[in-house]
């Protein structure tokens, strides 16, 4: 079960790789691209580089190829390589936590923004797991996971806000990674999205790495690539440039809802990796301008919280669903958005 965990409960991918881009000068004599990159990269040997190549991970002028690639005069070379698993010892810290529900088999909390859920390269400790090792002690731990997340059977994004479910026990574990894996959960989300939202819909598009830029999702719509992913979304308040949505996921994959809202053109306000931190929609001015800057000096993040969250309860049965209020930043910024949309249409 633990490798058919949906995607929530995977680390967010760039964390899992080391980055290497290189500019073949004017003078570069034909060679082939694993020898070319043995040379110019230390502590790296040509059989990691030959199979990164087999595994797609080194590209020419965006395309991947072969080890045997000749390199030319002024190709673009890219190179991705897996991380080395890191050992490190997982320890409890202090780290308050905001907890909504809880009894023997689970417990429902609210995740703040900035916290990040599980321990990852460039993030080992002060994570949400060294706080649930501090509060509950004993944890279960999946099997087959790259690095111990005890309790987790999902994740959030480090700047997403909102509900997440633990499980205390290993029956707990098990019954909601399979909700999870089964599409019986009800997850809900709510997030403020660029553009005036023309109507309610599905977006319906595997999700995987970028061709373009490997850090970040893109949507495959003929379904060669990536995984299967499906979003629902229903407009709750159309603010001008700028609409409050409801987003309902029938699956689980890394940054669904920002990736799936981006390719249908209303990417997250905020939304720094998916082009939502900039002016999208509206005319600008000097005036407009300062009252975007000031809403994103006030929201520093995605605009997307985590608002429902029902499930399956593993030891009674009962299907429970949890609610939780909008943070104050987005709160506010959704109330700058109102005030300042009847200043702008007042007579």
């Amino acid at each position: 079960m633990a490798e058919e965990l949906p995607e929530e409960a995977l680390p967010d991918g760039d964390e899992l790789f080391e980055h290497h881009r290189i500019v073949a000068d004017k003078g570069q004599s034909l060679l082939r691209v694993d020898k070319f990159l043995f040379n110019l990269l230390p502590n790296t040997s040509r059989n990691r580089l030959q199979m990164a190549a087999k595994s797609g991970y080194v590209r020419v002028n965006g395309s991947a190829v072969k080890s045997n690639y000749k390199v030319r005069p002024h190709d673009i070379v890219t190179l991705e390589l897996p991380q080395p698993v890191r050992e490190f010892e997982l320890i409890a810290e202090d780290i308050p936590l905001d907890i909504r529900y809880e009894d023997v088999d689970v417990a429902v909390l609210h995740k703040p923004a900035g916290l990040v859920v599980h321990p990852g390269f460039g993030n080992f400790s002060g994570t949400l797991v060294n706080g649930l090792l501090h509060h509950f002690e004993q944890l279960p731990t999946a099997e087959g996971q790259p690095a111990p997340r005890p309790g987790l059977v999902h994740r959030l994004d480090k700047d997403t806000t909102g509900l997440m479910v633990i499980g205390k026990t290993e029956h707990a574990m098990v019954s909601l990674s399979e909700q999870f894996f089964e599409r019986t959960t009800e997850r809900r989300y709510h997030a403020l999205v660029w553009g005036d939202v023309a109507e309610d819909g599905t977006v319906e598009g595997h999700i995987g790495r970028s061709y373009k830029d490997r850090k970040v999702q893109a949507v495959f719509p003929d379904g060669n690539e990536g995984k299967h992913a499906i979003t629902h979304y229903r407009v709750l308040e159309r603010l001008g440039p700028v609409t409050l949505v409801e987003c309902k996921l029938e699956t689980g994959r890394t940054h669904q809802i920002r990736v799936h809202m981006q390719h249908i053109g209303h990417p997250l306000f905020g939304d720094k990796t998916y082009g939502g931190a900039q002016i999208v929609k509206g005319l600008p001015s000097g005036k407009y301008n300062q009252f975007i800057a000031n809403n994103f000096e006030i929201l520093p993040r995605q605009a997307l919280h985590a608002k429902s969250l029902g499930f399956t309860h593993p030891g009674t049965g009962e299907f429970k669903q949890f609610e939780s209020d909008l943070p104050k930043d987005m709160t506010t910024v959704i109330d700058r958005w109102r005030r300042y949309l009847g200043a702008t249409t007042a007579p």
